[in-house]
């Protein structure tokens, strides 16, 4: 069988990672690259750097690789559907839910596949959480709490921190506890000088009774991915800087000691440091599309997944725009 040919749009900071990737990836021929822009990295190798995606789609391409700025995705990804080609958006699917509205659709009534580069979700630690959640290993789930926070990325010129860093957040939550959001409430900041917001903080509530937090910015000089999951046997955190997974269980051993236990709550018990197998996670997420596209059993994120966290994203603008606290119904 021959191998894939694929197209890859974008060769800005994201489009170098994923050039690399696509020339390692087993099934997988990388034939064309475009970016209106040029090359800055050097990631053409060799190949003609192609003006738009209409010109990627002539060299004749079974799926694309979507690493544009957000706010040509839409305009990219319509073009790809109307052209029968699978295609993989990196996240946020769109600028705005009617744009990502109108992907979802597109890419559905085509029967093509289409999915968004939520690269958390194959993260070693979190797929390690997910199984463990999905395997009652925390019984009920109380609250899930992210902490994402880092320098500015120059990179990103085209949308604030909700859209470009928190959609991480919102669609992790929603896919580790197999939970939709309801409702969210947020404050945001711009403290850098932008038009676009630097800094979030949002209380969110999921279909599942779940409460949920996320603090993210990119104001802070240290970098921090971490995901903590509080539940009726003790607590999971994630990072996924590390890829580490870690389980502070409920203490089982009574504090007798009266004048402690009456200020202890629950206790400490075991704390177990998990060993788990790290790949990298944009490898993963590669290997998932390509098998989707030849039809194999794959987990994706869909492109009707990413609409969903689009919209939520929007809520939470919403929400720090008037201050109130706004339902989700997607």
């Amino acid at each position: 069988m021959a191998n894939l040919r694929a197209g890859l749009i974008g060769l800005g900071m994201m489009g170098r990672h994923h050039a690399r990737v696509l020339r390692s990836l087993e099934g997988v021929d990388l034939v064309a690259v475009a970016d209106p822009g040029g090359d800055p990295h050097g990631v053409a190798g060799g190949l003609p750097v192609l003006p738009d995606v209409h010109a990627l789609i002539e060299a004749g391409i079974d799926y694309a690789m979507v690493a544009a700025p957000t706010q040509f995705h839409t305009e990219a990804g319509l073009a790809l559907a109307e052209a029968g080609v699978h295609a993989m958006v990196e996240k946020p699917l769109a600028k705005d839910t009617e744009g990502a509205r109108a992907l979802a659709d597109a890419f559905e009534a085509k029967g093509l596949v289409g999915a968004v580069g939520h690269i958390e979700r194959y993260n070693p630690a979190l797929q390690s959480l997910r199984e463990r959640l999905d395997g009652g290993e925390l019984g009920e789930v109380y609250q899930i709490a992210t902490r994402r926070q880092g320098p500015f990325p120059a990179r990103i010129a085209d949308v604030g921190v909700v859209k470009d860093l928190a959609t991480h957040d919102i669609d992790l939550t929603a896919w580790v506890t197999q939970q939709q959001f309801t409702a969210v409430s947020a404050r945001t900041a711009y403290k850098s000088g932008r038009e676009h917001e630097d800094l979030v903080a949002i209380t969110g509530m999921l279909s599942g009774g779940t409460v949920s937090n996320h603090l993210v910015n990119w104001l802070s000089p240290m970098k921090e991915r971490l995901t903590v999951v509080t539940g009726e046997k003790g607590t999971f955190i994630a990072d996924t800087l590390l890829a580490d997974l870690t389980f502070y269980a409920n203490g089982l051993i009574k504090t007798v000691w009266e004048d402690v236990a009456q200020f202890r709550g629950v206790s400490e018990g075991d704390v177990v440091r998990y060993a788990i197998s790290k790949r990298e996670p944009l490898l993963v997420e590669h290997e998932s599309f390509r098998d989707a596209v030849l039809g194999k059993e794959s987990d994706i994120v869909t492109m009707r997944q990413g609409y969903a966290t689009v919209a939520v994203a929007e809520a939470v603008l919403a929400s720090a725009a008037d201050g109130t606290t706004v339902p989700i119904k997607v």
